[in-house]
């Protein structure tokens, strides 16, 4: 395993990561069974956003007695409520969530305390020059959290904050796909079909922001660098042809300022295939092929599963739904192990009410509401 410093955090970590949301939908032992592959690899950098207790618990146990094996990035201004995790600017449910994560991971610190998924202008404004920042670095001081982080999917927002100064490093979302596309403070237009030409579909404002974070040092950690599993197929690709984990992950990391891509696993054989990257030669990593054919089409519209739709008023796990329903239509019908899985889950998209609440916390533009009909016309439930 390679390692890099992150940015002004000094921090040496792992340049292939855990981006531990997948973990909610596992046990405990499932859990400690990733974790202590990531750690046979030399992977010595989490991210949790989530605020299930249980899923926490889960990674607290398995760090047990190893804690100074991990860096870990701890979200703040993300809490669970009613089964759900839900996005707050509640100062006092921020404070009783951050707390309560120090008891369940058993620690007394975290390494990264990342402010959580700020995406509007008004929202990073409104933190900056309020009560959050101030925990933010209250916490800081008490030495709670060592550094201070920032995790958004906008390209605007991250550079307000890199030039801010307070940010020590930013979770950012990389991928050859994203970064065609362009800021805006709207998120629902985040991801329209606007591309330069000159740049061979590569957006000249997030290459600006890579460039200030080199300047600047500030770290990168990258979310979605597989973009939700699109790039591994060619018909949703936006780019035509299937990419590799390995072509995603060294697009991601010859990004300036990037030191970790944050992978979702769900088993041990999953951590493996990521850290293939590590022996991989120079033709495995080779993506400039892909790139040259881009952009087909953009990704406006089509679920990645990042969850940023939580809370459902009904508790639909709406990413699983979405991720199930995909992988039916891949096939053409859902296959018998699609079913049990989709058949598993508690509640199922037939619940769904058409509020349409969660299309508008979406950064892709889903129409949430009818792909939760299709999804229950495909299943039957």
């Amino acid at each position: 395993m390679k390692y890099r410093k992150l940015g002004k955090t000094g921090l040496m970590v792992s340049e292939i990561g855990f981006g531990t949301e997948w973990m909610e939908r596992h046990n405990a032992q499932e859990c400690r069974e990733v974790i202590l592959s990531c750690e046979e690899y030399g992977i010595n950098i989490l991210d949790c956003w989530m605020g299930n207790p249980v899923v926490r618990s889960a990674i607290g146990d398995a760090i047990e007695g190893r804690r100074e094996k991990w860096y870990i990035q701890g979200h703040v201004g993300n809490v669970w409520e009613n089964g759900q995790n839900t996005r707050t600017r509640d100062m006092e449910k921020c404070r009783i969530a951050f707390e309560e994560m120090l008891v369940r991971f058993k620690t007394d610190y975290i390494d990264i305390g990342m402010i959580h998924n700020v995406d509007e202008i008004a929202d990073w404004e409104g933190i900056l020059n309020g009560s959050f920042m101030a925990y933010m670095k209250e916490l800081k001081e008490s030495g709670k959290i060592h550094h201070i982080g920032l995790s958004t999917h906008n390209t605007e927002i991250a550079r307000m904050a890199v030039e801010e100064g307070t940010v020590e490093m930013i979770l950012f979302s990389i991928n050859p796909a994203f970064d065609m596309l362009p800021p805006t403070d709207d998120i629902m237009q985040f991801f329209a079909d606007e591309y330069d030409p000159e740049l061979g579909g590569i957006d000249v404002q997030r290459a600006a922001l890579y460039e200030l974070c080199n300047e600047r040092n500030v770290g990168i950690t990258v979310m979605k660098g597989y973009a939700g599993g699109r790039l591994f197929d060619a018909g949703r690709s936006p780019f035509g042809v299937a990419m590799t984990p390995v072509q995603c992950l060294h697009y991601c990391l010859t990004r300036p300022a990037v030191a970790s891509v944050l992978v979702g696993y769900d088993t041990p054989e999953h951590v493996k295939a990521a850290i293939q990257y590590e022996t991989a030669n120079e033709a495995e990593k080779e993506y400039a092929s892909v790139l040259a054919g881009a952009p087909r089409h953009s990704y406006r519209g089509q679920c990645t599963y990042c969850g940023h739709c939580k809370p459902c008023p009904m508790n639909i796990d709406i990413a699983l739904v979405n991720k199930y329903y995909d992988l039916a239509e891949i096939k053409g019908a859902p296959s018998d192990t699609l079913k049990d899985h989709y058949g598993s889950l508690s509640v199922k998209a037939s619940a769904c009410i058409g509020c349409q609440e969660c299309e508008s916390r979406c950064p892709f533009g889903v129409d949430i509401a009818q792909r939760m009909k299709k999804a229950e016309a495909l299943f039957g439930e």
